[in-house]
């Protein structure tokens, strides 16, 4: 079973990304420029605040 955890090889500052491309098995560059668009087009702080978010509640490899 596939679990969603924050990645401990692939990742650039907490390993949100990095976990998601990898439970969706792409790229974690793919993953990165989608964040950062989103993050352009709503005015960074949903984005920022999600990606906090996500730094707490997704587990470690």
């Amino acid at each position: 079973m596939k679990q969603l955890k924050r990645s401990s090889s692939k990742r650039m500052i907490t390993g949100v990304c990095g976990g998601i491309a990898e439970y969706f098995s792409i790229d974690p560059t793919i993953i990165r420029l989608i964040a950062v668009i989103l993050a352009l087009i709503s005015t960074v702080w949903p984005v920022l605040i999600a990606y906090i978010i996500a730094t707490f509640l997704m587990p470690t490899e």
